[in-house]
């Protein structure tokens, strides 16, 4: 794991995948750093958790905010990618949230919203 993350994402990380791929150890220090990142590379090469993971772990260890607000934002134009962000979101939040509790500390999970099209408008304005 890269240097930064919390230790129970790299706990979580290291148990579930053998290494980062290239799009992650190249896009992290750079997500990390704040800068503007684009991370160009074939399907499947682990881009949208290089994405998400760095928001999910400041989320899940920083102190919760006191009024309720959006931290991670994710727009795809494609209803299709939501299978991403189950697999890039939902699932390493409960990995974490595991790897949390064997390491015996604490974090916060988020709750996660997704819109699409579908979604009646009472439902997004929440």
């Amino acid at each position: 794991m890269p240097k930064g993350f919390s230790p129970a994402v790299s706990a979580w990380f290291d148990t579930t995948f053998s290494a980062p791929t290239a799009a992650q150890s190249e896009g992290w220090p750079a997500i990390a750093g704040g800068d503007h990142t684009l991370i160009l590379a074939p399907t499947g090469s682990g881009k949208t958790l290089a994405a998400f993971l760095w928001g999910i772990d400041r989320t899940m260890t920083s102190p919760a905010p006191v009024e309720p607000k959006t931290s991670i934002l994710y727009i795809s134009p494609l209803r299709a990618l939501a299978v991403d962000v189950e697999k890039n979101l939902r699932s390493p939040l409960v990995g974490i949230q595991l790897a949390a509790e064997r390491l015996g500390e604490t974090v916060r999970t988020p709750t996660i919203g997704l819109r699409t099209g579908d979604t009646p408008a009472d439902e997004r304005r929440r």
